[in-house]
């Protein structure tokens, strides 16, 4: 369907657009042949973003940076009015996403910072643009960012993994729900690995060697939509497509195998998960 998508041509919309895979994403949407909407805080970075994708576009073809606040419903609202006022939605990439930090019983006003943001201004992006996109009954895509994190759900941001647990349970249900409503939209569970972002460049200033760029993430994004799949989960240097398999099979088997929870990070079982991973 993304094919289909670029062929029609419109636009692609990308909150988060200012950085990171964000605008990788939104470098190669363009690249392709869409206009795009950049959504992202005010701020210089989404004014320089949408002038670096100025130069990458085919002429004619708008490129505009509206300044959104995601966790607002009405302000996503207010992008989705302006994007359609521009065009077809042909991409909508629900990609905007913080992580603050947070414990199971500390950090409260964290919790609802990423919960606002990371699967509410998912929702938000879907409940404003999807109506007119089903309405358009043209072939379009839905990409909605989730993480690692909101799958295996590794200890150490409990508020940030359940954020981006619900993204994936929403984008699945979303899924459903348009195959049932025979819409010719797809949909798609970004999932990217270890990427170096301006989020991990505040923590780390130099690259590591097993994190991927936002370049190799999002085309690799790209490849699998192409080849239709739902969930991409994006490797790394570290982490393999077969290791994540592995890591994603033994999670699951926390409630298969009535282990306790969160089995592969406690020591009575360190040792059986490290022989799973490798065999």
């Amino acid at each position: 369907m993304y094919a289909k998508a670029i062929e029609t041509g419109g636009l692609a919309v990308v909150t988060g657009g200012a950085s990171g895979v964000g605008l990788a994403a939104a470098e190669r949407f363009a690249q392709a042949g869409l206009g795009v909407v950049l959504a992202d805080l005010p701020g210089k970075a989404l004014e320089q973003a949408a002038a670096k994708l100025r130069s990458l576009v085919q002429p004619g073809a708008p490129v505009l940076a509206v300044p959104t606040d995601v966790s607002n419903a009405e302000a996503v609202q207010a992008l989705a009015d302006t994007a359609f006022d521009a065009g077809e939605v042909a991409v909508l990439m629900n990609n905007a996403g913080i992580a603050r930090p947070s414990g199971s019983w500390e950090e409260p006003e964290a919790w609802r910072a990423m919960i606002e943001v990371n699967l509410f201004g998912v929702l938000n992006g879907m409940q404003a643009f999807l109506p007119r996109m089903i309405a358009a009954a043209r072939p379009a895509v839905v990409i909605n960012t989730g993480s690692k994190q909101g799958i295996t759900t590794p200890p150490g941001n409990p508020g940030y993994n359940v954020s981006k647990a619900g993204v994936k349970v929403l984008t699945e249900m979303l899924a459903h729900d348009l195959r049932q409503a025979e819409a010719p939209i797809t949909v798609h569970l970004f999932v990217p690995g270890f990427t170096y972002t301006g989020m991990i460049a505040r923590f780390m200033p130099e690259k590591p060697a097993s994190a991927w760029t936002s370049e190799q993430t999002v085309g690799h994004l790209l490849t699998r939509m192409g080849a239709g799949d739902f969930y991409i989960l994006c490797p790394d240097s570290d982490a393999t497509p077969a290791r994540d398999r592995r890591r994603v099979a033994w999670a699951l088997g926390d409630i298969l195998e009535n282990r306790p929870a969160l089995s592969r990070w406690h020591p009575e079982y360190a040792d059986a998960f490290a022989d799973f991973e490798q065999s």
